[in-house]
């Protein structure tokens, strides 16, 4: 052995950090170093005379080593485990222990390092976990994003919620909406001071609305690096309710007092003639001391009471009245007049004055804040029903056709959950002034709540004239918006519903534009649909069909089938793509044109792509096993399900349980997915390509590319949709776009592949244009696994 080699071997042995043990295959110890000697608590050579039985804390113990390790380790497979030992002076600690087997030998080689310090403060958390999940009081903890990770019973008791339907959201889904802000900022005074306390408000599950008390703590672990922040909550309603009480009654008690002694309220006392018996400091102050003079002579300056004091029925009809006059200049007073009896026992009249001017339009803004949307100064849902009302009746007084429009944004709920809610309340007031700008000036833009607006057209000529608003509101909505740096595309879905055709109140009609709406959905966002008499039962088939949708997923009813991806050249295989068919029991196939869009707008499509992927990469891998060379597996991918905070690690799970390697995936992204929020693809779009995953751009061509941002996509194919593929080679323009789409992969290195492809005709063209990857029934139509298992195995493809 050379002097370097002994030198580091020395130093291994000699290591003050890892304890170093050789035994034989009857466990008899051969060589002991001194940092071992040092953990157990001997001295010299004591420790390797000693059999290892004696450094287990039990008999147990020492046959559960035996099972986990020992025996692990002569059949050849290192090992590493945590176990707890026994010292000399009978103390226990816990070690890391790893084995390898020195074949050579026919010894093994046990490394130790004390891992006490770690242990027991996993054994703190744990009891520290328990005890706070226990509390009665109300606890609930978050990662340093706002993500709830831990909700005790005292979180179920009083916000209502399991820990099962909670953690996972993110802290704000319990606030209200106009508290978003003030949560972000007690996270950073958090962060920055370690505590903080603060009072809001919160919701519970069945929507009541309780004042808390909210005390921050910055969670850290051992090396004080921060992890995440624990809130403790405590309901202060009842002591808010208290407060108020009270102040409402200072309050009240501090305007009986103002009444008398302040300038608040005007007190005016007349005798039956009218002549000014007493007039506080309020009076004087506005129309000096007139006490004996005739009061509308000395108030108003009249001959004869005011037109619009009710003074004169008190003094000739003796009753209480109650008024509230706008003078000329505007001012409004709330005023009160009476009779009271003197101590003489004479009456007089009394009017107790106060100038509510200030109060009215304190009023006023009220009504505005109460009918009027917070974010976007546009009507809210209850100013709207009242204007569609008013709009219906015009419209039948008029005998005239009044149209209401119901838009709601598509993917709006993307650009919150990666961007945040701010940057989404920027979207909608940039939309709220596109709308603005688009209808016309006698129209009613109204915002129901989230990205839901509706639109009151009056007077329209014919019912199909509304069209022509729909098409300009898509156009316009449709163009990019920059918010924070951020290029977006938001494209709208409208339906529409008429006055009288399709009702004449205002709760059908609005129900009648929201059905149109979803049925402009399901043919593919970004158009308007006008509402007709078949699309309530479509409404009804659409809450039917999500119903099985979820008990499909639950029954496992989803099969996947294979369609061959070829090389014109040379008609071989090169890869399939895997294709999700639902096989109902009663239905029998149902079309994944049925099902694919119902599930991307309630959100199952992440649960049924990844039951897709699970299938689909089995399969693949179990051709390879078998000798077989199915190619590329092609899977299409839903950009809802990229975004799920949790997919690289799902996938990366899956590639190991299903032993499917990196070299045999393709993930397949449509182009408009991209394009919603492309900052958010290429960085989710990157972490696959590093695993060593080709990545496919599907339907290209059909949405809003930016070239600007297709270069810096991590691609390696653009799939050319079908729909340009259908009319070749007759087609101008479709042979066009095709040469085109082909010619840009080419210059960006890019490979192609054409789907839809059933003449030869179609797929001649192709080829001549430089395209020979072909899919499509020319070749086969997407088989089951069974049938494309006996075409490998006879190579038939």
């Amino acid at each position: 052995m050379s002097n370097y080699k002994t030198q580091l071997l020395e130093h291994f042995l000699d290591s003050p950090h890892i304890g170093i043990l050789v035994v034989d295959k009857k466990r008899n110890n051969l060589f002991v170093n001194n940092r071992l000697n040092e953990m157990f608590g001997y001295e010299g050579g004591e420790l390797v005379k000693l059999t290892a039985a004696i450094f287990h804390t039990s008999k147990q113990a020492y046959k559960d080593f035996g099972r986990e390790a020992f025996i692990f380790v002569l059949n050849g497979k290192p090992v590493g485990i945590d176990h707890k030992f026994k010292r000399k002076d009978g103390t226990t600690f816990w070690a890391h222990i790893s084995g390898d087997l020195i074949e050579e030998r026919d010894e093994v080689l046990w490394t130790m390092v004390d891992i006490t310090k770690r242990k027991v403060l996993e054994l703190k958390n744990a009891q520290q976990a328990k005890i706070i999940e226990q509390i009665h009081d109300c606890i609930v903890s978050t990662d340093l994003n706002g993500i709830i990770v831990n909700w005790n019973e005292g979180a179920q008791d009083l916000l209502e919620y399991k820990a099962s339907e909670i953690i996972g959201k993110h802290i704000t889904f319990l606030y209200q909406e106009q508290d978003y802000n003030k949560h972000y900022v007690s996270i950073k005074k958090v962060k920055d001071t370690k505590k903080y306390s603060w009072e809001t408000k919160l919701k519970t599950k069945s929507q009541n609305i309780i004042d808390v008390d909210l005390s921050l703590a910055l969670l850290e672990d051992e090396e004080l690096n921060p992890i995440g922040i624990i809130s403790y909550v405590k309901n202060i309603t009842d002591k808010k309710s208290a407060e108020k009480e009270l102040a409402d009654t200072n309050h009240n008690l501090k305007q009986y007092m103002d009444a008398i002694d302040k300038i608040e309220i005007g007190i005016f006392v007349v005798n039956d003639d009218f002549s000014v018996r007493f007039m506080n400091n309020t009076m004087i102050e506005w129309f000096g001391n007139q006490k004996g003079k005739i009061c509308y002579s000395a108030v108003a300056g009249l001959d004869k009471p005011c037109a619009y004091c009710k003074l004169k029925e008190v003094v000739y009809d003796n009753h209480k009245v109650i008024y509230e006059p706008t003078t000329e200049s505007g001012e409004s007073f709330d005023i009160v007049a009476t009779s009271i009896k003197n101590s003489d026992g004479t009456t007089s009249k009394m009017e107790i004055i106060r100038n509510v001017t200030e109060q009215k339009k304190i009023a006023k803004a009220l009504e505005y804040q109460a009918n009027h949307d917070a974010l976007t100064g546009l009507p809210n849902r209850l100013l709207f029903h009242d204007r569609l009302e008013q709009a219906i009746e015009k419209a039948n007084r008029a005998n005239s056709i009044m149209a209401l429009f119901f838009i709601d944004l598509d993917h709006f709920k993307e650009i919150n959950d990666s961007l945040g809610h701010k940057a989404g309340d920027e979207v909608l007031k940039e939309v709220t002034l596109r709308l603005e700008k688009t209808i016309r000036k006698e129209d009613t833009l109204a915002r129901l709540g989230g990205d839901e607006f509706t639109v009151i057209i009056d007077d329209l000529k014919l019912g199909q004239d509304a069209s022509k608003l729909a098409q300009k509101i898509i156009d316009s909505l449709s163009k990019p918006m920059f918010v924070d740096d951020n290029e977006l595309y938001v494209s709208s879905s409208i339906g529409i519903s008429l006055f009288p055709d399709d009702g004449n109140t205002a709760q059908n009609l609005l129900k009648y534009a929201d059905s149109a709406m979803y049925k402009a959905k399901a043919e593919g966002r970004n158009n308007f649909q006008f509402y007709s008499a078949e699309m309530t039962e479509l409404a009804f088939e659409r809450v039917v069909m999500e119903a099985s949708l979820r008990a499909a997923l639950k029954n496992e009813e989803f099969v996947v089938y294979y369609q061959p991806q070829i090389d014109a050249h040379t008609n071989k295989l090169v890869g399939m793509e895997a294709l999700v068919r639902w096989k109902h029991e009663t239905m029998g196939i149902v079309s994944p044109i049925k099902f694919i869009p119902l599930a991307e707008s309630t959100g199952l499509i992440v649960e049924l792509d990844r039951l897709v992927m699970k299938q689909a990469m089995n399969q693949i891998a179990t051709w390879y096993k078998q000798g077989l060379n199915p190619g590329r597996l092609a899977l299409n991918l839903a950009m809802k399900q990229l975004q799920q905070k949790d997919f690289i690690d799902f996938l990366k799970t899956m590639m190991i349980e299903t032993d499917c390697k990196s070299q045999w995936l393709e993930f397949e992204v449509t182009e408009g997915q991209i394009m919603t929020n492309p900052e958010e693809a290429i960085k989710i779009l990157n972490q696959i390509s590093e695993l060593g995953i080709e990545l496919a751009v599907d339907d290209f061509g059909t949405g809003y590319s930016s070239l600007a941002y297709l270069k810096k996509l991590p691609i390696d194919k653009l799939k050319i949709d079908q729909s340009f593929i259908r009319d070749l080679p007759q087609d101008e323009e479709d042979a066009a776009i095709t040469k085109a789409v082909i010619a840009l992969a080419s210059s960006l290195n890019l490979k192609t592949i054409a789907e839809g492809v059933e003449t030869k005709e179609q797929k001649d063209f192709l080829v001549q244009n430089g395209c020979s990857c072909i899919q499509g029934y020319f070749y086969s139509r997407p088989i089951a696994s069974k049938e494309m298992e006996d075409k490998l195995q006879n190579k038939m493809i």
